[in-house]
């Protein structure tokens, strides 16, 4: 499945510059280059893998929410097909890396949440409960833009002997998810010109936080 959305991307555009940095520091850090490569030390990997996927049902939610309170069927349909993807194979990815990387679920549940993850899951059951449609995606595409874009980064170094890298790496390159990101990028930036100084103002300051806590998760993986 293509998804297409012919629109001006000026909004999107606006927001990853209001970023600065930050985003740059982000799309480069050392996770992705190490994972990418297959370097990545496993145990650095495993504390990863065990915090992000407590983000699966609180991004479910967000991605409900978004195609719930979406402006047309025709802007629904996309993302039913993704929220499709998202628990399907992303979640059978987890299961084999934790059996592959020695982690029970008994272990697991013993583990806390750490506070960027407790953030993330916050923000976003925050934003689909109270926030407009464009906060929703505004956090939305902080997730999967930025993962698009160090995963085209690091996908022609992919080593393709240790399925927990290189699909980690797949799942956020390509074709496919690049025309995901492309369609939550067109959503948002309808919405910017929908909506009115107000709404963008508040747009900004949800993808802000959400690129906050998103170099807050790499960094706690080495930690």
């Amino acid at each position: 499945i293509i998804f297409t959305m012919s629109v001006d991307d000026e909004f999107t555009n606006s927001l990853k510059e209001a970023a600065g940095d930050q985003w740059n520091r982000i799309v480069n850090h050392k996770f992705t280059t190490e994972i990418g490569n297959g370097s990545i030390d496993r145990n650095v990997l495993k504390k990863y893998l065990i915090q992000d996927h407590r983000f699966l049902d609180a991004f479910v939610i967000l991605l409900s929410s978004v195609i719930a309170n979406a402006r047309s069927l025709e802007d629904r349909i996309p993302g039913c097909s993704f929220l499709a993807v998202i628990t399907g194979k992303e979640n059978t990815y987890f299961e084999r890396c934790f059996e592959k990387l020695g982690c029970t679920k008994e272990e697991r549940d013993q583990i806390p949440d750490d506070p960027c993850t407790t953030g993330f899951i916050t923000l976003m059951k925050e934003v689909s409960a109270s926030g407009s449609l464009g906060e929703m995606l505004s956090v939305l595409v902080v997730c999967e833009w930025s993962y698009q874009t160090w995963g085209e980064r690091v996908l022609g170094d992919s080593l393709r002997d240790d399925f927990v890298c290189y699909e980690w790496v797949d799942l956020h390159s390509g074709e496919y998810f690049g025309a995901v990101v492309a369609y939550l990028r067109g959503l948002l930036d309808k919405e910017g010109s929908l909506i009115d100084k107000e709404g963008k103002a508040a747009c900004k300051r949800r993808f802000l936080e959400a690129i906050q806590l998103e170099e807050d998760f790499f960094e706690n993986a080495y930690e």
